[in-house]
């Protein structure tokens, strides 16, 4: 009899991994020990080789639902002898090297209980167990347990603790174990009152069938929730939060009740259900069975973004209410996601009626995820990866250096990366960091992830934007560590961020890396966006662009398409009387009048072209909202294409040269198109199909036969189904998968680079 020592990594801890690997050794009659530390789960037993061996391999098959084993390894070591096996408490004696649990939505053993009237957590609004609940988003340090979380204050009763110490109960070492005789306490803020220990559901369904506005604290923060088929609710809600047109997201009592309203796969089902429950953007029926105010939810757009309950407090409420409710983040337009119940009471009194709080705090904000898939070849298209997903990212193929590096990210979606530990970490989205609200976010997540895993920074990489306040946070942060600073140009982060996620970045062969988003600095002190690049050898080339025009008024630009338009063809005589309407007398003058002066910024942006196709087709000339132009263009197009039969043939591109400036040529054949009145639906639809036949011919010429895409444009669910319809069979072709194609993907895609770099 021998004495094996087994160690495993991954997310290892907050998910039951100890009683899992408990349950299997008594199983077996094996004798020794599991143990939590800071750098995984360590396991010794007594047995042979091959005992244990086949051990480990068991143990790998048949993983808790939360767990992910990133690696492992068995070893013998000096004979000990065991006379039972145990459960080790966690030690923190070492500096931590582990994932972080993600927050999970309610497992269905859980929901099981919530709804059985003969169970002890029968309607127990904060009901979890090892198989879910909130973990990333209340840790205060590792290794995980209770005390290093927000669920410390709590004392178990009794019972709780009974189950807690069981190694086989399913709530052994939940440590977010909790019932109703130990409850976690929900208040109700209601016209200046707070009413404590709050217990009373049916008064907040109650409200909403008044048509209140209701903000409810959930496990990354507050939502603001009203019902979704009261059209005065919803309209109150837009004017309080400031947002007059951006689609709200729902969230519906059960799968049943949303196929009444919405066409919904396999694979968007499974994703609705999931462990990360995130917002998923669904194709609607012509007919709402629910009578949701659809208009007023989705302003314009034909897709609603829907999420079912992934709370058990969430789910008492859709339950009882059985009808989809608006369920949007709880914040001013722009800010950052309200979680602190002083912050809710202060600021979100301006907005709901009623707020309903709870006593667990929340010590990390995060946003819903949001993901949507293409309508016909069903491509999964990340939008936003926060609850559920960050801030791990595994990739086992993955060569990452035994050193800890910071990835800043960029502005509008800041999200920033981290190699610590040979593991990668990617945080949840934080907002605009033009907002001050979410520059303390993003502060505050760092220094969170600094304090549990003592960070000691070896290098930084961040955007080539001086002014970012993520290129700010990341060069002081070097000159504290005293680590190196890496710089990386924005559209180059992006073709990164795909390759690493494909494993490329050792690729023998040529790739094209087609970036197309709306702003980014370019090495030339331009503002890029309509990117071709080639990767190979470890290097990245610019070799092509969509052609230049003047970029003008700075940050007005992307506020208003009717300035892109404007600046693309503005000496055209045939434009004039589309473009002069959109403007006042003294606007006119003022924007000719500078256009004619010589402008040396210039760009060369896809964001920015589809900014003023929208301008021309839609009379879209100032965004309510980021990419509202874009996104109604999209929607015209995707209707006329998929109920029509169209090719390659209906491009605008008609001989074989490529245009050289390929936005005057499209802005040229649109006017042309308005002029002799071809549907606009239609002229949308070519403009898609013309840009797949422009990245064609540009891959010809370059004779090259793999391609990445990355960047904001390619979250267009229509565009990237042309791809593969009028692409795929010709071409490989590689898009982003885990990541956004926006700029969420950025930070990865800068790790990525300090693989080359270093």
């Amino acid at each position: 009899m021998n004495t094996f020592h087994i160690h495993i990594k991954g997310i290892v801890q907050g998910v039951g991994f100890r009683p899992f690997v408990y349950k299997y050794a008594i199983k077996t009659g094996l004798k020794g020990w599991v143990n939590n530390t800071n750098d995984g789960v360590h396991i010794h037993i007594n047995s042979n080789k091959n005992t244990a061996e086949n051990f480990l391999q068991e143990l790998l098959s048949k993983l808790p639902p939360l767990a992910v084993v990133t690696a492992y390894n068995i070893e013998e070591v000096t004979y000990q002898k065991h006379n039972d096996f145990t459960i080790i408490h966690s030690e923190s004696n070492a500096k931590p090297n582990i994932l972080l649990t993600p927050d999970a939505a309610m497992c269905s053993d859980c929901k099981t209980e919530l709804h059985n009237p003969k169970d002890r957590r029968f309607q127990y609004p904060f009901i979890t167990c090892t198989n879910c609940g909130p973990r990333y988003s209340i840790i205060t340090d590792l290794p995980y347990d209770r005390p290093k979380t927000t669920m410390q204050p709590f004392k178990m009763c009794k019972t709780c603790q009974k189950e807690y110490d069981n190694p086989l109960e399913r709530r052994h070492y939940s440590q977010t174990n909790s019932c109703d005789d130990c409850r976690i306490e929900m208040q109700l803020f209601e016209k200046g009152v707070l009413k404590e220990n709050f217990t009373d559901l049916d008064y907040i369904v109650q409200k909403w069938e008044e048509g209140k506005i209701i903000a409810i604290k959930g496990i990354g923060g507050y939502l603001l929730t009203c019902d979704a088929t009261n059209s005065d609710a919803i309209k109150s809600l837009r004017n309080r939060k400031k947002r007059p047109k951006k689609p709200f997201a729902l969230m519906y009592p059960n799968i049943e009740i949303l196929k009444k309203d919405a066409q919904i796969s396999t694979l968007e089902t499974k994703e609705l259900q999931s462990i990360h429950a995130p917002i998923v953007l669904l194709e609607t029926k012509k007919d709402f069975e629910t009578k949701i105010a659809f208009s007023d939810i989705t302003h314009g757009l034909s897709r609603l973004g829907v999420m079912l309950p992934y709370t058990p407090l969430y789910e008492l409420l859709l339950h009882s209410f059985q009808k989809p409710i608006v369920a949007t983040s709880a914040n001013i337009t722009d800010s950052t996601i309200i979680y602190t119940d002083k912050k809710a009471v202060e600021e979100l009194a301006k907005i709901a009626d009623l707020i309903l709080l709870n006593n667990r705090e929340i010590l990390i904000p995060q946003d819903d995820g949001v993901v949507q898939f293409s309508r016909k070849h069903k491509k999964k298209i990340t939008l936003r990866r926060s609850r559920g997903k960050a801030p791990n990212y595994i990739n086992p193929k993955l060569e990452i250096p035994n050193k800890t590096v910071f990835a800043a990210g960029s502005m509008l979606k800041s999200v920033f990366g981290l190699f610590n530990g040979q593991n990668t970490y990617v945080s949840q989205y934080m907002g605009n960091t033009a907002s001050y609200d979410a520059q303390l976010n993003y502060e505050k997540t760092f220094t969170h992830f600094h304090k549990i895993f003592n960070l000691d920074l070896d290098a930084v990489v961040v955007d080539k934007h001086p002014d970012y306040f993520a290129t700010r946070f990341g060069k002081e942060l070097a000159q504290n560590h005293d680590a190196k600073t890496h710089t990386l140009q924005h559209h180059k982060a992006h073709f990164y961020s795909v390759l690493g996620e494909h494993n490329l970045m050792k690729s023998k062969d040529k790739i094209l890396g087609v970036i197309w988003d709306g702003t980014g600095l370019g090495d030339d002190g331009n503002i890029w966006g309509g990117e071709f690049f080639t990767y190979s050898n470890g290097n990245i080339n610019r070799i092509s662009h969509i052609g230049e025009f003047d970029f003008i008024l700075g940050d007005k630009m992307p506020k208003e398409p009717r300035i892109s338009v404007l600046a693309i063809s503005h000496n055209s005589k045939e434009s004039e009387k589309y473009l002069k309407p959109k403007f006042t007398d003294t606007e006119w003058k003022i924007y000719q009048a500078l256009l004619a002066k010589e402008i040396l910024l210039k760009s060369t942006s896809m964001g920015r072209l589809f900014d003023a196709v929208s301008s021309l087709l839609l009379n879209i000339d100032v965004h309510t909202y980021e990419a509202e132009a874009s996104m109604k263009l999209e929607k015209i197009a995707a209707q006329f294409y998929y109920n029509n039969t169209l090719s390659l043939e209906d491009s605008y591109i008609k001989d074989n040269a490529i245009p050289n400036n390929f936005v005057n040529f499209i802005i040229k054949n649109i006017i042309f198109d308005l002029d002799n009145t071809i549907d606009k639906a239609y002229i949308a639809t070519k403009f898609h199909i013309t840009l797949v036949d422009y990245i064609m011919r540009v891959a010809n010429k370059y004779k090259m036969s793999k391609i990445a895409f990355s960047g904001g444009v390619f979250q267009n669910a229509l565009l990237v189904d042309m791809l593969l319809e009028f692409m795929d069979k010709k071409y490989k072709l590689y898009f982003q998968d885990e990541f956004s194609p926006n700029d969420e993907g950025i930070p990865f895609g800068q790790l990525m680079y300090f693989l080359n770099a270093k």
